[in-house]
């Protein structure tokens, strides 16, 4: 069995429109929310092998913050291919792991995450900010990941949803 975590990454801010996309930070929400996720991973025991993360500002703040709170003892793994990200994008890096790995965490963004989610259980959820699914996989090696995979959505929070 294989553990995917989806995390979308924290709010970011708009408070300067001259910023490219990818260079936007974390609004103060994002930098209150994103240490929280890190706490109720390590809280329910959900720590990943490994974080993979888009290369955007906001979503590299974000893995750094839950990194930090969980008790992550790894690298962060940046992929270019995470901004903006879709379901290929997403397989291609997951079934290139390393089989010693059980659980990873991706941090990227919106349609890209709510579209992998649906590939890999055929369930449909909204995930804004800070949005955290749980999805196992019934693999051994991640090689076995495909489009056509289907997984098992286990749980689906929301930061606001934490308390």
């Amino acid at each position: 069995m294989k553990t995917v975590l989806l995390l979308r990454h924290a709010k970011s801010s708009w408070s300067n429109p001259s910023l490219a996309d990818i260079n936007r930070p974390l609004n103060k929400r994002g930098k209150r929310d994103a240490p929280r996720i890190g706490e109720f991973l390590y809280q329910q025991d959900l720590i990943p092998d490994t974080i993979l993360c888009s290369p955007a500002l906001r979503a590299r703040k974000t893995a750094k913050a839950i990194a930090e709170e969980s008790g992550y003892p790894g690298e962060i793994e940046i992929y270019d291919d995470f901004y903006p990200g879709d379901p290929d994008s997403f397989i291609e890096v997951l079934s290139t792991l390393p089989d010693r790995i059980a659980s990873a965490l991706i941090v990227a963004h919106n349609p890209g995450l709510e579209e992998f989610l649906y590939t890999l259980s055929g369930e449909s959820a909204r995930m804004p900010t800070s949005a955290l699914a749980e999805i196992s996989l019934a693999i051994e090696t991640w090689s076995e990941i495909d489009d056509d995979f289907e997984g098992k959505l286990i749980n689906l929070w929301r930061v606001k949803e934490l308390g």
